[in-house]
Formats: C-alpha cells, sequence, structure tokens
C-alpha cells in the first residue's frame, strides 16, 4: 500500500492522476466493450453493428458510474442533478458512439481489416475523445465557498 500512496502522491503532484485513474478505468470500459463485442458477434453471430451496439451500451453503463464515483468523484444533490448529469453523460456517449461506428465502418468495410482489430484501434479513438467530453462537459466540479462565521467565542 505504500508504494501505491507514492505512485498517487507523486501523480496528484504532477496533476496527472485524474488522467492516470481514467485511463485505467477507461480501459476497463474499453476491456468491458471488446469482450461484450467479441461475445456478441462470435457467440451470437451477431452482425458488427448490432455488436458494437450492445457493447457501447454496456461499456457507457460501466463507465458512467466509474467516472462519476472514482474518476471525477461527482455529487449530485439531488436525483434532477442526477439525471441530468446522466443525460449529458448519455448525450456525450452518443457522439463518440457515432465516431466508434464511423471509425469501425472505416475499418472494417472500407479497408478490410479485421473486425477485432478495427474496435482495438476505434477504442483508442474513443477513450480520448470521452476523456474530454466528461472532463469539460459532464463531470464539472462544483467549487462550495462555505461562509465565514465571525469568531463568536468571548475574549
Amino acid at each position: 500500500m505504500k508504494i501505491y500512496q507514492k505512485f498517487k502522491t507523486y501523480l496528484e503532484e504532477k496533476k496527472l492522476w485524474e488522467v492516470f485513474i481514467y485511463l485505467f478505468f477507461g480501459g476497463l470500459a474499453t476491456l468491458v466493450n471488446i469482450v461484450t463485442f467479441q461475445v456478441a458477434q462470435q457467440g451470437f453471430d451477431l452482425s458488427w453493428t448490432v455488436s458494437n451496439t450492445i457493447s457501447w451500451v454496456c461499456s457507457v453503463l460501466f463507465a458512467f458510474v466509474t467516472n462519476k464515483l472514482w474518476v471525477f468523484h461527482s455529487k449530485t444533490e439531488s436525483f434532477t442533478a442526477l439525471t441530468w448529469e446522466f443525460a449529458k453523460f448519455i448525450l456525450a456517449r452518443l457522439l463518440s458512439f457515432a465516431m466508434d461506428m464511423a471509425c469501425m465502418f472505416l475499418f472494417i468495410d472500407i479497408l478490410s481489416t479485421g473486425n477485432l482489430i478495427a474496435k482495438i484501434v476505434t477504442q483508442v479513438v474513443v477513450v480520448v475523445a470521452n476523456y474530454f467530453f466528461s472532463k469539460l462537459f459532464i463531470f464539472k466540479k462544483v467549487e462550495i465557498i462555505e461562509d465565514e462565521k465571525p469568531n463568536s467565542s468571548p475574549r
């Protein structure tokens, strides 16, 4: 645990901890995406488009939870705020899903690469885009300013 703490402290000093933890959970979301893509395509003999859509849904749900709780430490005060945050997340992910589908089409149907290779390459593009969408538009840090209370203790 001491090595972990030193590593985390070092990255925090360099302002790289958030990027590192995003890439860690982004890697896991990518793994969820690739595994569900392969299972849907190979196990259930679905087309790459249907398999890609299923894998997108699974990885987006996984990513929302991990991004909210462990990457950006987002706190929402109400169900409405949570719903709005989730809606923004889905809208941004729909944009990256369009990028994903376009890249997959390019690699599979135009360049005739293998489906798995296309999926892996495409995920790099998607992870980078999703980080910026999440950082800039979805999980914004809200600064809470506490009122200063006058010192009411007798002197």
